[in-house]
């Protein structure tokens, strides 16, 4: 079916030129569900092995599904919850802090800093928070927004999971019958590669988290858990993020010497090295399998079209298109 449209649009060159116009801004303007299909889909694909490993112990599809979400849920809880309290109570005395350090940081290269400006913006003043009550509807959509998109993704990524093989099949078929089986293939090796993905970045990110806060408690770094779930978080951003989530640790290392600064570089670098040599190839098993180059290109552009949402999904969008073109690449077998 599908195969004769596209033939009826090469026919003419201009009909085809309009036909790439109107789909690339129906794309770009529907971008954000895009998105948010896109993520549900990552996640149905990551949890859909442990939902097959549910169902061999003959309990009903439906009841399978709920089970792997109540087990990744509770999971992300155990992970997650026990360090939420800690975890805020170091960054409010970060902030508070924040003006002493930036002073200790700027002494340190020479420059000069208007800490009155820095305290009117952690402490602001009634005016500030008039100007931010002006904005309060803004704000509330914006918090709804996130919500609904949030709630959105797991009702979609919990119907995909559902109707899994229903959902291949038909658009296999949505195919001529001489390329079902080949769709079929590259449908397959999709959701292997981003399943794989998602339970490896995971995986990853939980690891560089705690190997970092190990690392900074050992060096009596303030604001450890902070910067190590920070340092897990960056992990997923391939290349640029470990060095970035470096920085603030250094920074922060300066205001209290710079042989402590130099440590925790060291520290970084360790741990880069173990993740490069050790971890990554363990525990994603050339699951990625991109250039660099092409990586750090595509985070780039990720993150100018989208921001850290961007930057986060580049990876598992580039694979997706890698594998398509490579097969696209190879000859078809009739």
């Amino acid at each position: 079916m599908l195969s004769g449209f596209f033939r009826y649009l090469m026919k003419s060159q201009v009909i085809f030129a309009v036909f790439l116009i109107a789909l690339g801004w129906f794309v770009f303007s529907i971008r954000n569900i895009l998105v948010d299909l896109f993520i549900a889909y990552i996640i149905a694909v990551s949890i859909f092995p442990l939902s097959a490993l549910i169902r061999k112990l003959k309990i009903p599809k439906a009841i399978s599904v709920v089970l792997a979400y109540l087990i990744f849920l509770a999971l992300l809880f155990l992970f997650i919850v026990p360090l939420i309290p800690f975890l805020v109570s170091q960054i409010q005395l970060f902030f508070s802090n924040l003006p002493d350090y930036l002073n200790k940081t700027v002494d340190f290269f020479g420059l000069k800093l208007d800490l009155s400006q820095v305290g009117t913006f952690i402490s602001p003043d009634m005016n500030s928070f008039g100007n931010i009550g002006k904005n309060v509807i803004d704000v509330t959509g914006t918090v709804f927004g996130s919500i609904f998109s949030m709630i959105t993704v797991i009702v979609v990524s919990f119907y995909l999971l559902l109707d899994y093989e229903k959902i291949q099949e038909n658009i296999a078929k949505l195919f001529s019958e001489h390329s079902q089986k080949r769709v079929a293939s590259i449908i397959s090796q999709i959701d292997q590669k981003l399943g794989a993905w998602m339970r490896g970045q995971i995986l990853l990110s939980l690891s560089i988290g705690i190997l970092t806060y190990i690392a900074l408690i050992i060096l009596k770094i303030e604001y450890a858990l902070p910067l190590a779930m920070l340092a897990g978080l960056l992990e997923i951003i391939p290349t640029i993020g470990p060095i970035i989530s470096a920085i603030p640790a250094v920074l922060l290392a300066l205001t209290i010497s710079p042989n402590l600064a130099i440590f925790v570089i060291i520290a970084y670098l360790v741990i880069h090295q173990l993740e490069n040599n050790v971890l990554v190839p363990r525990i994603m098993h050339q699951v990625v399998g991109l250039n660099p180059i092409i990586i750090i290109i595509g985070v780039v552009i990720g993150t100018k079209l989208m921001g850290i949402l961007g930057a986060l999904l580049s990876v598992p969008f580039l694979s997706v298109l890698f594998i398509i073109f490579s097969e696209l690449k190879t000859p078809s077998q009739k």
